[in-house]
């Protein structure tokens, strides 16, 4: 039997006409790690499973019921490790199944490696965090030949992090086609099964996924994840956070039935004029072998949120299947002051009639549009009363939990906060359905920012990655992919942003064209285009501005403006600040296309440490780990301190929110 190499290798060799290392062994094909890769910038998905929708999935009704699914292990918990300060001196062996590690220690996933007591914390805004320290270009960024080979793959400083994890799979992934999911590991990571090389990834904040089916055994399995702190996506991670690394959300196992739900796009679609409804959807299904996926069956059922059957029916449900738009006369919509939801439920019977799979999606009915130069949400003048927010925790650092997130929901809606925008990177899965269920609007921004080299390009052009570098743009185009193919059924989302600071140039266009291609009917936005005028028609519909004063708002939109204006970050909240908010507020009665902002930010960054001279445990800002370059206490920004203590500044914005809401 032998194996084939992988088809996403296959097709990126075509797109790029680059080539993977592979070696002929006896079972054909199989994939070879190259620790190059970590250098070039065109490399940063091999062997991953495409991006696909968040949906969840049960093998039965009565699992879906209960909201706990067979088909699922965790992988949280105690895990093998090893610290090694640069890729030289890490275990290069450490994936094999006779490695012997009884030199390793133990860490717990999810968490941040720093946070663990390994490697150091450091925050750092516009910088790289590497700069005064060593001299890096941007790969091509000064021609096709200048590569800057070794600049990751052989540095002295770029840590690297090497897990080792043994388990049994569980009874109902036993005999089923098994995938691994790690929902966020920053930022270069390479993974073995069993001594198997099975692929690697790039982008530290969307889901990263791979099949294990070739090399998994029911149980005596050994996992193997290198982390690498550094690679060529650390120019396209230059958020103003703390520079973190290691595998710090969950990593799942799942199983897919002989039947499996693949993807699964729902598009509602609402009519502010009659308060009529139209539905339908794409599935993609796949099936293990001689299952017979084209005599598969798809039956469909949404109910409302009383439970009654709105729309039922079956399909074939062939290797792709699709559901024609179907008309239903009145709809509640779905808003911030009535977060009405829908369920979609979709169970896939073979050709015997058994149940495969059960999946369910809760869906939404809302129209969002610009009209004539002004943001309509349902047919009214959208106002955006909102935050950025990074997800934090003093405790975990971006490491959070469930209770964080419903603490962050109950105080935007206590605090008449209603929207967000997640600076700069997608977060967690379950922090998207809690938007779902309590009307939060959401920007969903693509993790992009490239603010180090940017703020370079003011002195010496050529340093701006991505600009208009070919090289850089399959990357950041994949990054926007991944944004949308996971997010896109989520109602809360009304614009998809292609990242922040970032400047502008033909590779952020790709990115617009990639979202309006897709004609889900959201807004795309973009801050960087205002700085490149020759690019404003082809990057973002609506003007975004970062901290411009009032009477910068007044200039621009009483000079014939093109687009809607939105503060992407504005009232920066750092010290004694959001003095001043009523002058924005008042705008928003004085010109229709001024549609609110994002206060920067809703929560500090500072991490709980031990004063080294009372003992006590005190909150620790930028510059307190004697961490170099840092912009110190430009970490603390929010409108809540990093515990989760309300300031006092929260209550200018609780009332000015108040007064549109």
């Amino acid at each position: 039997m032998w194996r084939r190499r992988p088809l996403i290798i296959d097709m990126y060799e075509r797109a790029t006409n680059k080539v993977f290392h592979c070696k002929l062994g006896e079972e054909g094909y199989i994939m070879q790690p190259d620790i190059k890769w970590l250098d070039d910038p065109q490399t940063f998905r091999v062997g991953q499973i495409p991006a696909h929708s968040d949906h969840k999935f049960y093998a039965s009704a009565e699992e879906m019921e209960r909201q706990e699914s067979s088909l699922c292990q965790s992988l949280n918990g105690t895990w093998q490790f090893a610290y090694s300060k640069n890729p030289m001196s890490r275990p290069a062996d450490f994936y094999q199944t006779d490695y012997n590690a009884d030199g390793f220690g133990e860490i717990q996933v999810p968490c941040h490696i720093e946070m663990a007591g390994y490697d150091k914390i450091h925050y750092i805004n516009t910088l790289y965090p590497w700069e005064g320290k060593v001299y890096r270009r941007p790969a091509y960024a000064l021609g096709k030949d200048k590569t800057e080979e070794g600049s990751f793959s052989e540095a002295e400083y770029n840590p690297v992090g090497s897990y080792r994890k043994s388990f049994d799979l569980e009874e109902g992934l036993r005999g089923k086609r098994v995938c691994i999911r790690f929902e966020g590991a920053e930022q270069a990571i390479y993974v073995w099964l069993n001594g198997e090389f099975v692929g690697y990834a790039e982008d530290s904040f969307t889901p990263s996924e791979f099949d294990l089916t070739p090399y998994i055994k029911e149980s005596g399995n050994l996992l193997a994840v290198e982390v690498y702190k550094n690679s060529t996506a650390a120019y396209l991670e230059d958020q103003d956070f703390f520079r973190f690394s290691g595998i710090y959300r969950d990593v799942i196992l799942y199983a897919k039935p002989a039947l499996h739900v693949e993807d699964v796009w729902v598009k509602p679609v609402f009519s502010p004029d009659t308060q009529a409804g139209t539905v339908s959807f794409e599935l993609k299904v796949s099936g293990q072998k001689d299952t017979g996926v084209e005599k598969a069956v798809a039956e469909y059922v949404m109910v409302d949120r009383e439970g009654g059957v709105c729309l039922k029916g079956e399909l074939p449900a062939g290797t792709e299947t699709e559901l024609p738009p179907q008309t239903l006369e009145k709809v509640n919509p779905w808003s911030n002051s009535d977060p009405y939801l829908y369920k979609l439920i979709i169970t896939l019977r073979d050709e015997q009639g058994s149940v495969a799979e059960v999946i369910s999606c809760e869906i939404g009915f809302r129209h969002i549009e610009i009209c004539n130069k002004v943001i309509m949400f349902n047919g009214k003048r959208l106002i955006i009363n909102g935050v950025n927010r990074h997800e934090w925790s003093a405790e975990g650092g971006r490491c959070i939990t469930m209770e964080d997130m419903e603490w962050d929901i109950e105080c935007f809606k206590r605090n008449n906060i209603n929207a967000v925008r997640t600076c700069h990177y997608p977060d967690q899965l379950a922090w998207y359905e809690l938007c779902d269920r309590n009307g939060i609007y959401v920007m969903s921004e693509t993790n992009l920012e490239s603010h180090g080299s940017w703020q370079k390009d003011a002195v010496e052009a050529s340093w701006n990655v991505p600009g208009s570098v070919p090289e850089w743009k399959e990357a950041v185009v994949d990054r926007a992919r991944s944004n949308f193919e996971t997010f896109k059924n989520h109602p809360s989302i009304l614009f998809w942003s292609l990242g922040n600071e970032s400047y502008v140039g033909d590779d952020i266009e790709a990115m617009q064209t990639f979202f309006k291609e897709k004609d889900d009917g959201r807004i795309v936005h973009y801050e960087g285009v205002i700085y490149d005028r020759t690019y404003e028609d082809t990057v973002s519909e609506v003007e975004s501005r970062m901290y411009a004063t009032p009477d910068d708002i007044v200039k621009y939109l009483e000079n014939n403006p093109k687009k809607p204006f939105i503060l992407c970050e504005y009232m920066h909240d750092m010290g004694n600040s959001i003095g001043g908010m009523k002058s924005y507020i008042d705008l928003l009665d004085r010109f229709e296309m001024y549609q609110g902002g994002f206060i920067w930010d809703y929560i500090d960054q500072a991490v709980y440490a031990q004063d080294r001279v009372t003992g006590q445990k005190v909150l620790c800002y930028g510059g307190d780990f004697d961490d170099r370059p840092s912009n110190y206490e430009f970490s603390g920004n929010g409108i809540v301190f990093a515990d989760r203590t309300e300031k006092p500044a929260i209550q200018e914005v609780k009332y000015y929110y108040g007064l549109h809401e």
